[in-house]
């Protein structure tokens, strides 16, 4: 299966909550591969301390294969190269876990026929090869998802199932833009049509992520005045509504992140270590990234509303 992580706009923690879920997902057992298409800042190395591919990699990456300059991109195992050392060994029962990072120094760069179909070729292969490949694109109408947009339309990917994820932060300004990045002018759904997508089917395979929520009955809110909490409800009934209207409400939403001080301060793996023995980070955030990953393949999450 492939699954697009997409943003309308930078900030979201769309790369943090992404390598986290497929962090999560190899922990339950799968195989999983995470390619780098955010072409314009390839730096997801950093998230799984990766340090040699920390501003992508100077041993041919994604731009130079999709740009035709080597024939295969470099793959990393994350269990072996992570330089951080509750990273450094695969956990029992735990499945692959591939970086294929971007080329340091790398750029945004226009999409034609070639270039989509070296897309497809590595995407068939790593489908065939890893139980799931989670591909992060660039924020916005960008070239990675014209590409992945292109390349999911021909018909030799149509027997590959092919999922979105949609991030965005719980305020006013995140979720009107990522329901124009899905529904507005050249975004998601129209872009798809043009290359030829059935808009409905493309339409079925989306579902949103909210990122970095305060719960206002939180019991770590309790130091606040209830004027404050109360003014906090009423935001985030407000944004309910909101997102409601604009079509991102609860039945086309996938996954809940909760604001974390971890990933507040550091983007960053977390691992059970970080929750149990140095209590840096909040058992919430894991359960909520262990639910995402596995709601990614249940069918009955992805049900035509």
């Amino acid at each position: 299966m492939l699954v697009f992580a997409t943003s309308d706009k930078g900030g979201t923690g769309r790369s943090v909550t992404s390598s986290n879920v497929a962090y999560r997902r190899s922990l339950q057992g799968s195989d999983v591969c995470y390619l780098d298409f955010d072409f314009g800042s390839p730096t997801a190395g950093t998230i799984f301390n990766v340090d040699s591919a920390s501003r992508g990699t100077t041993e041919g990456g994604l731009h130079s294969y999709l740009q035709g300059r080597i024939s295969e991109p470099q793959m990393l195992d994350v269990w072996t190269q992570s330089d951080r050392p509750s990273l450094r060994h695969r956990p029992p029962g735990a499945g692959r876990l591939v970086l294929l990072p971007g080329d340091s120094g790398g750029g945004e760069f226009a999409v034609n026929h070639e270039v989509v179909q070296r897309c497809i070729r590595l995407m068939r292969r790593l489908d065939e090869e890893f139980d799931l490949c989670l591909l992060d694109l660039s924020a916005g109408r960008s070239y990675a998802t014209e590409m992945v947009l292109a390349a999911t339309a021909e018909p030799e990917m149509r027997a590959v199932t092919a999922r979105w994820l949609v991030f965005h932060r719980w305020t006013r300004q995140h979720i009107i833009a990522a329901s124009g990045l899905v529904y507005g002018e050249r975004g998601i759904i129209e872009a798809g049509r043009v290359w030829g997508h059935n808009q409905q089917e493309l339409m079925d395979s989306i579902r949103f992520v909210r990122t970095a929520v305060v719960d206002p009955n939180s019991v770590e809110l309790a130091g606040l005045r209830p004027s404050q909490v109360a003014w906090l409800r009423d935001c985030n009934r407000d944004l309910q509504e909101l997102a409601s209207q604009r079509k991102v409400g609860r039945t086309t939403m996938l996954g809940v992140i909760p604001l974390d001080p971890v990933l507040q301060w550091r983007e960053q793996l977390i691992s059970d270590n970080d929750v149990y023995a140095r209590q840096i980070a909040n058992r919430e955030t894991v359960d909520a990234f262990d639910s995402l990953a596995k709601r990614l393949t249940e069918d009955a999450a992805w049900e035509t509303l």
